[in-house]
């Protein structure tokens, strides 16, 4: 199914396979895509917060605003950035979808790799979790990064790898081992979720996050003591 939109002057598209919406749209949000009139990547956004649920809408825009340097790999740069895309929003007035476009634009996060990266966040932010930041560079103890994580909470020093299927080649394996005995070496536990601990509203992976976060010193429903506080290392000689 296409959805294709014009001007609210021209006539909407009536046919088979095609879906009509009539729009009231600026100059500067059409660009031209292979020859193509396209709305751009922002106006794509807001357009989208018409119709999907806030959840999918905060994946689309995790990977919009993404963007990196790592240690490994190339750099990702941003199809749009997020500082942009809070600006266009903030432009708009009365228009679909623009209330909830406002509520997913800052919970977005720059640095994510995948949507399930997103989902994991969302889903464990909703739980009442501690923070959990995206793409973070696990330090050693001379402040070298040794080790690179989908999602960390670095006060309680947990982290969660998200593992889908490139997770089962022999290369990615070795990698996988090698941080796998860095986390271990360094205090940190980490949390390993896939495809199967999202299912059901994500109950398995919110209890193993959850669990893991305990073991770190966590308290749930207590004043959060970090390992970089005095408080608790004072409430564990207590």
């Amino acid at each position: 199914m296409i959805h294709l939109s014009r001007k609210r002057t021209d006539a909407v598209p009536r046919r088979r396979g095609v879906i009509g919406h009539p729009l009231d749209i600026a100059e500067a949000d059409v660009v031209d895509v292979n020859g193509v009139p396209v709305t751009s990547i922002a106006r794509t956004w807001l357009d989208l917060a018409a119709m999907l649920p806030i959840e999918d809408l905060i994946v689309a825009g995790d990977q919009i605003v993404s963007e990196y340097i790592r240690s490994f790999g190339v750099p990702k740069i941003a199809m749009f950035s997020k500082a942009d895309l809070e600006r266009f929003i903030a432009s708009h007035g009365r228009c679909w979808g623009i209330q909830k476009a406002r509520l997913a634009i800052g919970r977005l996060r720059v640095g994510v790799d995948s949507p399930p990266e997103t989902r994991v966040r969302l889903l464990l932010e909703d739980a009442g979790t501690p923070e959990f930041t995206v793409n973070h560079g696990v330090r050693d103890f001379t402040g070298a990064v040794a080790f690179w994580t989908d999602l960390a909470c670095e006060a309680y020093r947990t982290c969660i790898e998200y593992d889908g299927e490139h997770h089962l080649t022999p290369e990615q394996q070795a990698k996988d081992m090698d941080r796998d005995a860095k986390a271990a070496e360094l205090g940190w536990a980490q949390v390993k979720l896939n495809r199967l601990d999202l299912r059901d509203g994500g109950s398995r992976a919110i209890a193993k996050v959850r669990k893991a976060l305990i073991r770190q010193g966590w308290r749930p429903g207590s004043q959060e003591l970090s390992y970089n506080s005095g408080d608790f290392r004072g409430a564990e000689s207590a």
